[in-house]
């Protein structure tokens, strides 16, 4: 065995993307460009994926000298690629944290029309997650409070209006007073 090859590294994620039910790509972060240089054979790589993985009940597959952890929800599959030495409970704590931090972003409702009516918060999910390759959070709480997304049921709306409403106020306030 090679000893380079278990050396450990930082770039423990090799790619990352999500499937609908039909196996169309909707999301798809590759970090390692070597191992599927065009877009085409990305594509072949998920259907080949796709295919072996989305009647079965499990939740880890070694596919194509890759380590594949996956979960399915409603209409979407998540998959989070590693390589073959790679450990899988690092892989399947990202792809826990991908989940919920969705989740909790979409209100519970992963399924593809909300994913798909919010895709800029799930980019900005997957990046505060994984930086090229890199894990950089696995807990979903935190990854929420980096987007910067709102968990409650107040609207961002309604406390900015009365924010500046207030601002107004006391800007009034002070030029009649000058």
């Amino acid at each position: 065995m090679d000893c380079a090859a278990l050396e450990p590294s930082l770039y423990t994620v090799k790619a990352i993307f999500i499937l609908d039910n039909d196996g169309n790509r909707l999301l798809s972060k590759y970090y390692d460009l070597e191992l599927y240089p065009s877009i085409k054979e990305q594509k072949n790589f998920e259907k080949n994926v796709f295919n072996k993985t989305h009647k079965a009940d499990n939740e880890i597959a070694f596919l194509e000298g890759m380590t594949v952890v996956y979960k399915s929800s409603i209409d979407l599959f998540f998959y989070v690629v590693g390589s073959p030495q790679e450990n899988e409970l690092m892989l399947m704590a990202v792809l826990n944290c991908l989940f919920d931090s969705l989740s909790q972003m979409l209100r519970k409702s992963v399924e593809k029309r909300t994913l798909l009516d919010n895709m800029d918060g799930v980019f900005l999910v997957v990046d505060e997650i994984i930086d090229g390759g890199v894990i950089l959070e696995s807990d979903p709480q935190q990854v929420i409070e980096k987007v910067n997304y709102r968990t409650d049921d107040s609207p961002l709306s309604e406390q900015s209006v009365a924010q500046v409403l207030q601002s107004a106020k006391e800007q009034i306030k002070w030029s009649i007073l000058k």
